[in-house]
C-alpha cells in the first residue's frame, strides 16, 4: 500500500478561511526586491546630479564644491572635494550622490530575474533634492535627475499648473519610468511606488507659494499652519513638520484625514501612476507602498483604498507600520491595506537568530511566529513583506556582526545603537565567515518561510553596514572594481576590508530562491511546525500546498544534530537540492536541510494524520467527499482506495 503523509493542520487549506482573504492573488508569496534608486546602478552619466539640485535638502549645504562620488570609493573615506568643506563624514555623506538612476534600475532587470525576483519595491522616484526622496517637491513627476534631461524636465515642470492634472506634462524622466513599468511586466515581474503622502518637502510647489503668498495662497489650506507672518498682528510664519522636522511640512488633516486640497492631488497623482495617459491599469504600477501610514487618519486610506481598487481591483497596497499586532490589525482589516512591511517578522528572527546570549529558545521563536501569522488572517500572512532589514535599518551583514545588543524589537533604542554615527563601538566593518554564515541561516528561513520575502538590495551580494546612512552605500556590482574600506569614520585607519561581489553568498540566495518559486509549497503552501528541540536548539517546519510538501530542518546550535521524526524513516522524502532519498537526517551546526515528498506511484493511498486538536474539522476530498468530525484528536489513519 502506498502512503502520503498528511498533517492535521495543512488540512485548514481546504476550508474558508474565517477572515474573509481581501488581498491580491498575484502578490502572495512572491519575492520583494527593495531598491534605493540613488544608490542602485548609474546607468546614464550624462544626467548625473548636480549640487544645486539638494537646495533645501539636509545638511543644507548646496554651495560647497561638490561633484558625483566615485561610486568604488571606500565608504568613510572623504574624498579631496568633500575636504575643502572642513566638515566632517556624517555632514559630507548626506551630502553625497552616486548618480543611481531609472536607467540603472532598468540595465538590471535580468540581473534581478536571474537572482529569483518576481516584485520590486522602489523607495521613492518623485522629484526631491534629498538622496532618499522622502522630501517629495512633487507625486506626479519622477526626479528629472533620473531620466535623460534634467533641464529641459525642470523647464516643463515649471510652465504647467499643478492644479490641473489634465494638462501635467509627460517629462522625459516621467516616460523613462513607464519604460522601466513596461520591462518589469514583459520579464513577468511586478512594480510598485513609495507613497510619502503624509508630508512634502518645504521646497514643493504648493509650500514654496504658501511662503510667497502666505494666506492668499492656493494652497493655503494644504498645510498644518500656526500663524502667519503678519507684522500687525507681530505674528511669524510658523507650521507643523513631521515629527518636528521643518523641512518636511505635514498636510493639513481634519476627522476625515488629509483635508480636500491635497487629498485630491493625491489621488490625481495615484491615477497618473496607475493608469497612465489613461491608456490601462496594464502600463501603470502593480500598487503603493506607504510611508509612515500610522501618521495618516484611517478615514484617509480608507478612501484612498476605494479609489486604488477602482483603477486596479488586484493593486497591492503596504503599509510602513512597527507597532504590535494589536496596534496593527485596524490597519490590515480589508478596507485599507493589503499587508506591511514585516517588521515584526525582523524582529523575531533578529532575536532567534542574531543574538547568541540573549536571544530567544526555538518555543519561544515558533510561537511568536504563530502569533504573527495568526493575526491578520491567511491572506495577509501570504502577502506579508518578510524582511530583515531595510534603508531604515542596519544592514543583516552589520546585524549578524553585532549579537548580544539591543534587540531590533525594541525599535528606538535599537535605531540609535545601531548608527556608527552616534555608537562608536558598533562593529560597522566587514563580517566574518562565521558570521557571515548566520547571515546565510536568516535568508534561507527568510526565504523559505510562510509571506513575501523581501531582499534590501546588496544583501544577496555581501553588503554591509550599520544604520542609516551606512546601510545606504552604492550597490556592489560585480562588474565594478572596488577600493578596500580602511578609513574610520573620524578618519583614521584599520586594517583593509576587500570590498566586492560574493558570488558565493549571490548563489545561496539564488538556489533557495529557486525553490521558492520552484514549489508552490514554499509560495503558497501552509504552515506547520513539526520539531522544537530548545537544547539542541533545532526547529523543523513543513509547507504544503495540495499535494506537494517541503520539509525544511534549521540547526541554530553549535554541535550536528541528529534528526530521527518518525516521518523520516519511511524514505519518503528526498533532499532537494541533492535529489537523495533521505531516511537518516544529520544537520550541521548553523545550517539548513530542505527535503521534498517524493511522488507516490499509482495505488492505493493511506492518508496519516499526526497529532492535533480541532473541535470540529470538514475535509472534503476531491473524488471521496468524505467528511470527518475530529474531537480531541489524538492519531488517525484513514485508508482509501484509488483516487482518480
Amino acid at each position: 500500500m502506498k502512503k502520503i503523509l498528511f498533517y492535521v493542520p495543512l488540512l485548514m487549506t481546504f476550508f474558508a478561511s474565517a477572515q474573509k482573504d481581501f488581498t491580491p492573488n498575484w502578490s502572495k508569496g512572491v519575492v520583494w526586491y527593495q531598491i534605493f534608486p540613488e544608490r542602485f546602478s548609474n546607468g546614464d552619466f550624462t544626467n548625473d546630479p548636480k549640487g544645486s539640485d539638494q537646495e533645501g535638502a539636509y545638511p543644507f549645504d548646496s554651495t560647497s564644491e561638490f561633484q558625483v562620488h566615485p561610486w568604488s570609493s571606500d565608504w568613510y573615506e572623504l574624498q579631496p572635494y568633500e575636504q575643502k568643506n572642513g566638515k566632517d563624514i556624517w555632514h559630507n555623506i548626506q551630502r553625497r550622490r552616486y548618480g543611481g538612476d531609472i536607467q540603472g534600475i532598468i540595465n538590471k532587470l535580468d540581473y534581478l530575474k536571474s537572482l529569483g525576483i518576481t516584485s520590486l519595491y522602489l523607495c521613492p522616484v518623485f522629484w526631491s533634492p534629498s538622496s532618499h526622496k522622502y522630501d517629495a517637491l512633487t507625486y506626479h513627476h519622477i526626479d528629472p535627475a533620473f531620466g535623460p534631461d534634467p533641464d529641459g524636465d525642470k523647464k516643463l515642470i515649471a510652465a504647467e499648473d499643478p492644479l490641473n492634472p489634465e494638462k501635467w506634462v509627460w517629462t522625459k524622466a516621467d516616460l523613462l519610468a513607464l519604460k522601466l513599468i513596461e520591462e518589469v511586466h514583459k520579464r513577468d515581474m511586478h512594480i510598485i511606488f513609495d507613497g510619502v503622502f503624509n508630508h512634502l518637502g518645504i521646497n514643493s510647489f504648493a509650500f514654496k507659494d504658501v511662503i510667497k503668498n502666505q494666506e492668499a495662497s492656493a494652497y493655503k489650506d494644504w498645510f498644518m499652519v500656526d500663524s502667519w507672518d503678519n507684522a500687525a498682528k507681530k505674528t511669524k510664519f510658523e507650521y507643523k513638520g513631521w515629527f518636528g522636522v521643518t523641512t518636511l511640512p505635514e498636510l493639513k488633516e481634519d476627522a476625515n484625514g488629509i483635508v480636500e486640497g491635497p487629498k485630491n492631488y493625491i489621488f490625481n497623482a495615484t491615477k497618473r501612476w496607475m493608469n497612465p495617459m489613461n491608456k490601462g491599469s496594464q502600463y501603470g504600477i502593480d500598487g503603493w507602498r506607504l510611508d509612515v501610514a500610522y501618521c495618516v487618519a484611517h478615514p484617509f486610506w480608507k478612501d484612498w483604498r476605494k479609489w486604488v481598487k477602482s483603477i486596479n481591483s488586484e493593486a497591492y497596497l503596504t503599509a510602513e507600520l512597527v507597532d504590535p499586532i494589536a496596534k496593527t490589525l485596524p490597519y490590515l482589516s480589508g478596507d485599507e491595506f493589503d499587508a506591511s512591511m514585516n517588521y515584526n517578522f525582523a524582529f523575531i528572527t533578529h532575536d532567534f537568530f542574531v543574538q547568541d546570549t540573549t536571544g530567544s529558545s526555538v518555543t519561544e521563536f515558533d510561537q511568536k511566529l504563530k502569533e504573527l501569522r495568526d493575526g491578520f488572517g491567511e491572506g495577509v500572512a501570504q502577502n506579508m513583506q518578510n524582511l530583515v532589514g531595510s534603508h531604515d535599518a542596519t544592514r543583516i551583514g552589520s546585524a549578524v556582526a553585532n549579537p548580544d545588543g539591543k534587540k531590533f524589537g525594541d525599535w528606538g533604542a535599537y535605531f540609535n545603537w545601531s548608527q556608527k554615527s552616534g555608537n562608536k563601538t558598533y562593529n560597522a566593518q566587514k563580517p566574518t565567515p562565521a558570521q557571515l554564515q548566520k547571515q546565510k541561516l536568516i535568508a534561507a528561513f527568510q526565504i523559505l518561510y510562510l509571506g513575501s520575502p523581501m531582499i534590501y538590495y546588496g544583501d544577496e551580494a555581501g553588503m554591509w553596514g550599520s544604520n542609516d546612512p551606512d546601510c545606504r552605500k552604492p550597490m556592489v556590482w560585480d562588474e565594478i572594481k572596488y577600493d578596500p574600506e580602511t578609513t574610520n569614520p573620524d578618519q583614521s585607519k584599520h586594517a583593509p576590508d576587500l570590498v566586492g561581489f560574493n558570488t558565493e553568498l549571490f548563489q545561496w540566495y539564488q538556489k533557495f530562491l529557486a525553490v521558492r518559486n520552484q514549489y508552490d509549497a514554499v509560495k503558497k503552501g501552509n504552515y506547520t511546525t513539526i520539531l522544537t528541540n530548545d537544547a539542541e536548539k533545532v526547529y523543523g517546519f513543513s509547507r504544503k500546498y495540495e499535494n506537494q510538501e517541503v520539509l525544511v530542518f534549521i540547526n541554530r546550535g553549535a554541535t550536528t544534530a541528529t534528526i530521527t521524526l518518525p516521518i523520516l524513516k519511511k524514505g519518503k522524502y528526498k533532499d532537494v537540492f541533492t535529489q537523495k532519498r533521505v531516511k537518516k537526517l544529520s544537520v550541521s551546526p548553523m545550517d539548513i536541510v530542505v527535503l521534498t515528498g517524493i511522488k507516490s506511484k499509482k495505488g492505493n493511498i493511506s492518508i496519516e494524520m499526526l497529532p492535533f486538536f480541532y473541535d470540529d474539522l470538514k475535509v472534503v476530498f476531491k473524488s471521496c467527499f468524505v467528511l470527518l468530525l475530529l474531537r480531541d484528536v489524538k492519531y488517525l489513519i484513514l485508508q482509501f482506495g484509488p483516487l482518480r
